[in-house]
């Protein structure tokens, strides 16, 4: 049964920020946690971890240094929306976040997208308004398993490192 549901926890930057990057929504998990990327199968922090070269964080504070340190903000395209669960295919009657206070308070050289769902969303609620195209990058969901852990690596360091 689907729910609607409000985005639960704020975006992750600072103005060293200079990577965007962007999910859909927050999986149960993520919602539970208060933080982004929670489920323990989703592969976003090992993937991340390895193209930075760093060690995977252990936990919430951990996973914040990592991201800021390396001028990474983290946002979700969607700001509400109904959904079923975690399943991006049940999303409906979407309400987009608003980038502009990160765009306002960072120097963003680039935005990502980290799936198809969140680029369908940025593509049609956010990139009209901010005038800008960002990059998809395949989806570090368990729900793409035809990905596997370094192939989803090498395409995230290749678009990724050109902004490190």
């Amino acid at each position: 049964m689907k729910k609607t549901i409000i985005h639960p926890f704020p975006p992750l930057y600072d103005e060293r920020s200079r990577i965007l990057i962007l999910g859909s929504f927050p999986s149960v998990k993520s919602r539970e946690q208060r933080f982004f990327y929670g489920h323990p199968q989703n592969r976003f922090w090992k993937v991340l971890a390895s193209v930075l070269g760093s060690p995977v964080p252990a936990d919430i504070p951990e996973k914040r240094d990592m991201l800021l340190s390396r001028g990474i903000a983290l946002w979700d395209s969607i700001a509400r929306c109904d959904i079923e669960g975690s399943a991006d295919a049940s999303i409906e009657n979407v309400v987009p976040n608003d980038l502009s206070p990160i765009l306002d308070t960072a120097e963003i050289r680039q935005i990502f997208c980290n799936g198809r769902k969140s680029c369908e969303m940025y593509a049609r609620y956010i990139e009209p308004s901010v005038k800008r195209q960002a990059v998809c990058l395949p989806s570090t969901s368990p729900a793409n398993a035809a990905w596997s852990l370094d192939r989803l690596t090498e395409a995230w360091r290749e678009k990724l490192t050109p902004y490190l």
